[in-house]
């Protein structure tokens, strides 16, 4: 059995204070390091026009690609070297779509479960996503992707702006657990027929709706360095230990303590650090 982590590979600028960086990323990126470590049955498929951005993946032999005519492209700037929790964005807004038809091909036989992570609300059209809920297993989705749009054009790229999304109510219907932050929350609401609402407030920790609703304390860090992907490798560490143990209340620790464990350090998550 396999676990699948869905969508774009990046190319990013990181501006943190006066120094900047370029970096592979994107969620299932990032997701792939952990899964890597906690959950290594698993194949992550990505959607770029640059086949190479794979070899930055812990495990090339475990990516797949989708070849499109463009890549996402994002700036990711922190204005304040002393305060990375506040963040600008700009992107592309790449419009290469994952279709059913680029997927059939390339799933495996048996499936654990599908790991969604659209960056703009191309990515995965709602005929991609009722696909995948053909297939009765367990769907985790991030959100935040759904609800980017394009605002104000800065050269060839768009500063984003959160936005609530018309076909969001059908796309998350009978999705086993969402993942989103406070302020995609005040968008969207909380009327959605979803088993798991994971829902993350930075250094003020998490809380996870379901019959009722755990908090998670976020996990002490002095020593804050990178907390770009820190949503993401939280969302890849949740899910992995949630099908190992079948607790939210060991998930949600778990991925604290690892998210905070992945911000310590430049890049992606890794237990070799």
């Amino acid at each position: 059995m396999t676990l699948v982590a869905i969508g774009p590979v990046t190319k990013d600028l990181v501006i943190i204070g006066e120094e900047k960086s370029y970096k592979v990323g994107g969620a299932t990126y990032y997701q792939s390091f952990v899964f890597d470590e906690f959950y290594p049955d698993y194949l992550a498929i990505v959607n770029c026009s640059d086949s190479k951005l794979v070899s930055e993946f812990p495990d090339s032999d475990k990516v797949r690609v989708i070849l499109k005519d463009d890549t996402h492209y994002f700036i990711n700037r922190y204005p304040f070297d002393d305060n990375l929790n506040v963040r600008e964005q700009s992107s592309n807004f790449a419009n290469i779509p994952i279709l059913r038809s680029d997927l059939e091909d390339i799933l495996p036989e048996e499936i654990d479960g599908f790991v969604l992570n659209p960056l703009n609300r191309y990515d995965f059209p709602i005929e991609t996503v009722e696909y995948l809920k053909s297939f009765d297993v367990p769907i985790f989705m991030s959100v935040q992707g759904f609800l980017r749009v394009g605002d104000v054009q800065v050269n060839e790229n768009y500063t984003i702006k959160l936005d609530d999304f018309d076909d969001l109510t059908s796309i998350l219907s009978g999705v086993d657990a969402i993942f989103l932050d406070e302020s995609e929350l005040s968008i969207i609401g909380d009327e959605f027929d979803v088993d798991e609402m994971v829902i993350t407030n930075g250094s003020y920790g998490s809380r996870i709706i379901s019959d009722g609703e755990v908090k998670i304390d976020a996990v002490k860090c002095d020593d804050v360095v990178d907390t770009t992907g820190c949503g993401d490798t939280y969302m890849a560490a949740y899910i992995s230990q949630k099908l190992l143990s079948k607790s939210i209340e060991n998930a949600g620790n778990f991925a604290s303590a690892i998210a905070c464990d992945k911000i310590k350090n430049y890049g992606p998550y890794s237990i070799k650090k």
